[in-house]
């Protein structure tokens, strides 16, 4: 029979504090259209590696709770079930997948960073399909016209902010590690 495992105090605290990274980062964004370009994937990409998928996507969904809530800290500092449901409400939610699938490979490979590009791309195109597809339903317009406001834009800038991940990921994670602050 396994034993459950039950989180530190410190483990607590820095899933805490990887909440408040993202929640700081994700209300800054520049609106070029209905999806507006936001640093919330490079906060989750950075969380993954610091924290590990499991902790790194509750830091996430508790992002998310807190917006649902209304506390300003979705995209141009806004919150509430009205930003979580309305037009760019389904890449949020796929931001979760996108955190799954990227975390279980960097996981298990941190140090191949080949495939943790190829995981974090794969999880984007993830987030990319259920965001255009509920953009497309809530703003009545075909998956086509949704790809070209919510996906064609933010290709090279999703591609940046991977690499950063890639780089500086790692170098947040090291010294933790050595404080025993994470696994």
């Amino acid at each position: 029979m396994e034993t459950e495992r039950k989180l530190s105090i410190s483990q607590i605290a820095v899933i805490g504090v990887m909440t408040a990274v993202i929640c700081i980062l994700a209300p800054f964004s520049i609106p070029i259209g209905p999806v507006p370009i936001s640093l919330t994937n490079l906060a989750i990409y950075v969380a993954l590696y610091v924290l590990g998928m499991k902790k790194g996507t509750i830091s996430y969904l508790i992002y998310l709770l807190i917006g649902l809530v209304g506390v300003p800290v979705f995209s141009g500092f806004t919150g509430g079930p009205q930003k979580l449901f309305g037009p760019t409400g389904g890449y949020l939610i796929g931001f979760i997948p996108m955190a799954v699938i990227a975390g279980i490979v960097i996981d298990k490979f941190m140090n191949k960073w080949y495939l943790c590009l190829i995981a974090m791309i794969v999880g984007t195109w993830v987030c990319y399909l259920l965001g255009t597809a509920w953009l497309a339903f809530q703003g009545n317009m075909s998956f086509q016209a949704a790809l070209a406001v919510g996906v064609i834009p933010f290709i090279v800038e999703d591609m940046i902010k991977m690499v950063i991940a890639l780089v500086i990921g790692p170098q947040i994670r090291r010294p933790l590690v050595k404080a025993h602050l994470v696994d």
